[in-house]
């Protein structure tokens, strides 16, 4: 059987995956992509990109489309039902994307997708990774089982951008220690809504956290902390959300476009990179949805991945490169862990007493500028 040989293999084919490739591509790095599945998603997942996720993609040539395509929404407010406690003004930070962009992932990998075709590259799907492995002489081989059959190749990095059940980062030996939120729910819905569609809102309540988001098409993103999240949640399932955690007295839900649930794991690899293989997004940390970091995050390091894979294969000190990408990453994503972790943490307060200090405490820090500034560049990746 012959076997194939390449720079790099990507296995995975969501917007890490596709944002590492194109990075690659630009740089004249050859390498290959897989994806298990038969065709690229078709729901909205994942909904906001930041402020320092649209520079970062700006190097690849995808932001002009992105924030073409998305919503430009200045705004986010954490509420107790109707009480505001602390708000963000994303008009206020220093760069050339002021905002938060709610644009549904579909799309966003569709733009990647259109990108990565235009450097002259494509996914190879479904492609199902069946074995990998590490050789002796240095580097990796995958075997593959695609449409036309079994595909060996020879990389000399691999990239494991194949989600929290990554055969990379198993294939590896990389620990993914940590801990399970519970269930969220997630859904798309057409509703009348008394909150500004200029603001993105999070809810903290005692039964879980609730966020609120104005997307393309009129429509609104519905994502809630939920013990047992219906994998079809009904107009009704997501009507008794909004009455109890939501502002009272507002929000009519009159349609579900989609929804879905899911777990929530609290993890980060114990590395980035066992040798050739190396981690990013998903693969290498899960968090909560609080904040909207995850596919942020993920985006971030699949740049970051590009360049210090230019920087290895042209025998720039390839080990410090690599490991400066994994060091650096990995640190980032422990501080958006902690973040992450904490809001919840605070969000869900159950004591009446304690809800009754914390609002009062958050309350008071929004009074001051210097928090609100900071609340702002956290979210937005500057911190």
């Amino acid at each position: 059987m012959t076997v194939e040989r390449t720079d790099v293999v990507i296995v995975g084919a969501g917007p890490v995956g596709l944002g590492t490739a194109i990075g690659l591509a630009q740089k004249g790095i050859s390498f290959a992509i897989f994806d298990a599945l038969a065709e690229q998603q078709n729901t909205s997942r994942a909904a906001v990109i930041h402020s320092r996720t649209l520079e970062t993609l700006d190097q690849v040539g995808v932001t002009p489309r992105l924030v073409a395509q998305g919503i430009r929404v200045p705004m986010f407010r954490i509420r107790d039902r109707d009480r505001e406690l602390l708000g963000a003004d994303f008009r206020n930070l220093e760069g050339p994307f002021p905002f938060l962009l709610m644009i549904p992932q579909d799309e966003t990998e569709a733009v990647l997708v259109q990108r990565l075709s235009e450097l002259g590259h494509e996914v190879v799907r479904p492609a199902n990774a069946n074995r990998i492995e590490r050789l002796a002489s240095g580097g990796a081989r995958v075997e593959c089982e695609t449409p036309s059959g079994t595909t060996i190749i020879e990389c000399r990095y691999l990239v494991g951008a194949d989600g929290q059940h990554s055969k990379v980062r198993e294939s590896a030996d990389i620990s993914f220690p940590g801990s399970t939120y519970g269930s969220f729910l997630l859904a798309d819905v057409h509703m009348e809504w008394p909150i500004a569609h200029d603001e993105v809102t999070l809810f903290f309540s005692a039964e879980g956290t609730l966020v609120v988001a104005p997307m393309s098409g009129e429509r609104h993103r519905v994502v809630a902390q939920l013990a047992d999240a219906p994998s079809a949640p009904t107009a009704a399932d997501v009507q008794r959300i909004i009455d109890t955690r939501g502002p009272i007295g507002g929000g009519i839900v009159r349609e579900v476009l989609w929804g879905s649930r899911f777990k929530v794991n609290h993890r980060l690899a114990t590395s980035f990179r066992s040798g050739p293989f190396l981690l990013a997004g998903d693969a290498a940390h899960v968090h909560s949805p609080a904040g909207g970091q995850g596919m942020n995050l993920g985006l971030r390091d699949a740049v970051a991945l590009s360049d210090a894979l230019e920087q290895a294969l042209a025998g720039r000190d390839a080990d410090a490169a690599l490991d400066r990408y994994a060091n650096i990453q990995r640190a980032a994503a422990q501080r958006v862990l902690k973040m992450t972790d904490r809001l919840t943490r605070v969000a869900t307060m159950r004591g009446k007493f304690a809800r009754r200090l914390r609002n009062r405490a958050l309350h008071t820090l929004g009074l001051v500028p210097g928090v609100r500034q900071k609340l702002a560049r956290t979210l937005a990746g500057y911190e």
